[in-house]
């Protein structure tokens, strides 16, 4: 049993680690993140996303799996970390932007968005294939492999103004 809830421990306490100026970085929801990146001229992150299966995973659950935290910690942000969420991220969102790329109060900015190092020193995350494992794993029910590679293709939503 600890065995398997060990990853998910590791990887909530390096999301939920603090910055190198000691402020924690809470959970801000993907409508703050929409704000810059749904332009056509950024990338239309927000746009991929919400078309994504990630954008709509509460909707494949059914009955008492939308209240289950086992499955609630992959399916939703909000719920697998509502010690940090604000009142900005909900259910409903499944999993959103800060899932994989960690919570954003602190690097949202645009200053700090603006650069890729600065944007990691407050938190930010690259997602890995580590992170993207702590939900697509054997633990989940419906789980057939995953291929890394191939699912990264598949919601690539690079940001041509930061290269």
């Amino acid at each position: 049993m600890i065995a398997k809830i060990f990853p998910f421990v590791i990887a909530a306490g390096f999301l939920l680690a603090a910055t190198p100026s000691g402020v924690v970085n809470e959970y801000v929801g993907a409508a703050k993140c929409k704000m810059c990146h749904n332009k056509p001229d950024k990338g239309e992150q927000y746009k991929i996303w919400a078309a994504s299966k990630h954008a709509s995973a509460m909707k494949v659950l059914k009955g008492d799996e939308a209240k289950d935290p086992k499955c609630l910690k992959c399916h939703s942000t909000a719920a697998a970390n509502a010690k940090l969420a604000q009142e900005t991220i909900t259910n409903a969102e499944g999993v959103s932007c800060e899932s994989c790329h960690g919570p954003g109060s602190v690097y949202k900015t645009a200053t700090i968005m603006k650069d890729k190092a600065k944007s990691l020193a407050s938190g930010m995350i690259e997602p890995t294939e580590k992170v993207c494992k702590t939900c697509h794993n054997a633990e989940s029910p419906t789980f057939k492999g995953f291929d890394y590679k191939a699912m990264l293709a598949k919601i690539a939503h690079d940001d041509p103004t930061t290269k």
